[in-house]
């Protein structure tokens, strides 16, 4: 690569490459400043492997217009994504995993609660939706006393859950 005309090669090319990048760009569908980066790119392969061109403001406009073409074609092709693959909202896998974690954690002080709250509270979390009725006659209790029974298991698991999961001070500081 002869590096004694890149100094003078550029900032005589930059104008030049940016208009001609601007207007070429609109047409293809392509951001100016990717156009100008690829024609810059193929300006220095072409420094290194065939030395500079012999008419450097032609060789831009054309290599401009072949790079713009080359963009039309390739967005022609490609098909967009209904949604981005990575982006599916609030359910991605690190939402998945975060969620699996919370059931996990949730669960297992669960299991640990005292009397019949371990009962009374996985058949609160039961995927089967069941109703007070249901609830207290599998667990063999009345429907009135449910209520507060739940409330003290929940107040429990509260205090559970506090302890486990440093909660942040105010003004979202963590301790």
């Amino acid at each position: 690569m002869t590096y004694d005309l890149v100094p003078t090669l550029i900032p005589t090319l930059r104008p030049l490459l940016a208009a001609e990048a601007s207007a070429e760009a609109f047409g293809s569908g392509t951001d100016p400043g990717d156009l100008e980066q690829d024609v810059w790119l193929l300006l220095f392969e072409r420094l290194e492997s065939e030395g500079p061109p012999a008419d450097p403001a032609l060789w831009v406009r054309g290599a401009v217009q072949a790079e713009a073409r080359r963009s039309r074609r390739t967005a022609q092709h490609e098909v967009a994504y209904a949604t981005e693959p990575a982006d599916e909202g609030e359910r991605g896998p690190e939402q998945r995993a975060l969620t699996a974690d919370r059931h996990r954690t949730l669960h297992a002080a669960v299991r640990r609660l005292p009397g019949r709250c371990p009962r009374i509270m996985a058949a609160l979390l039961s995927p089967e939706d069941l109703t007070y009725r249901e609830i207290a006659g599998e667990l063999g209790m009345s429907q009135g006393s449910l209520g507060p029974e739940r409330s003290r298991c929940l107040g429990c698991l509260r205090r559970m859950l506090a302890a486990e999961v440093a909660a942040p001070e105010p003004w979202g500081k963590e301790r």
